[in-house]
């Protein structure tokens, strides 16, 4: 069963110590905001309720990268 502590785009655990420690010390606030299109992947009865892992945000930004330097 997923939990909150897992990504709802992978699955892997995603590492989010938002609740845990003090503010602004996660690696999730430390990325800034994340782009609208990777946030409309999330299912929708996750949305808000589970973090994206670090691995799915850092390659969605490649890809999409890649992709605008591609021309496309």
């Amino acid at each position: 069963m997923l939990t909150s502590n897992h990504c709802p785009l992978c699955g892997e655990e995603n590492k989010c110590m938002i609740d845990k420690i003090e503010h602004n010390s996660c690696w999730c606030e430390k990325a800034g905001k994340f782009p609208n299109e990777i946030l409309e992947l999330v299912p929708i009865d996750s949305r808000g309720m589970r973090c994206i892992c670090e691995n799915c945000l850092n390659k969605f930004m490649n890809e999409k990268n890649n992709y605008v330097k591609s021309g496309r």
